[in-house]
């Protein structure tokens, strides 16, 4: 068996997409996913399956709560063993975090470009891209800084729709899921 961690795309987000999280895990367990667990509502699911095959994982669930709901909510699914990798990159060690500081994973689906376009950071710099590994961007908020900016939005508009972005902490939190009875 291998573990896995799905994160589900713009679900229980203002009112839409609403996904309860029970519900969710039994359809998961319906398609056969083992050792279920969710944690918070933003659509982070740890569990273990039989295959290796992400993308086939990623259609299988996705499909399945598209079945279940009547609206698809895109999936970006990573290993267990690769998102404890992205937790020991460790990549905010040199920030110093206040109250107003935000930090953040963006997963996505394609691997990053090479260069970042000149007009995705705003000019005051409340917002920057710290370092990408080949899927993954890991990015700061500062709302210290006046105005806060669409920064989600400028993530999907320089790396597209299919991406989602978690808080540090919430990939923090998962990363210490270990046992069956542990969420």
């Amino acid at each position: 068996m291998q573990k896995y961690v799905a994160f589900l795309r713009g679900i229980n987000v203002g009112g839409n997409k609403k996904v309860p999280m029970a519900e969710l895990k039994k359809i998961l367990e319906k398609i056969g996913l083992k050792n279920v667990k969710t944690l918070l509502a933003s659509g982070n699911v740890v569990f273990e399956a039989d295959s290796n095959k992400i993308d086939e994982l990623q259609t299988s669930i996705s499909s399945a709560i598209e079945k279940a709901f009547k609206f698809r909510v895109p999936v970006l699914l990573r290993s267990f063993s690769e998102l404890q990798r992205l937790v020991a990159l460790d990549p905010f060690k040199k920030i110093t975090v206040t109250p107003q500081t935000r930090l953040y994973v963006t997963f996505l689906t394609e691997k990053v470009k090479d260069k970042t376009s000149s007009n995705f950071f705003p000019p005051n710099n409340s917002f920057t891209i710290l370092s990408k590994t080949k899927s993954e961007v890991f990015s700061v908020l500062d709302l210290s800084i006046t105005g806060t900016p669409e920064a989600m939005g400028a993530l999907e508009k320089e790396f597209g729709k299919e991406v989602t972005t978690r808080n540090w902490n919430t990939i923090l939190k998962i990363a210490k899921l270990k046992s069956k009875n542990s969420a």
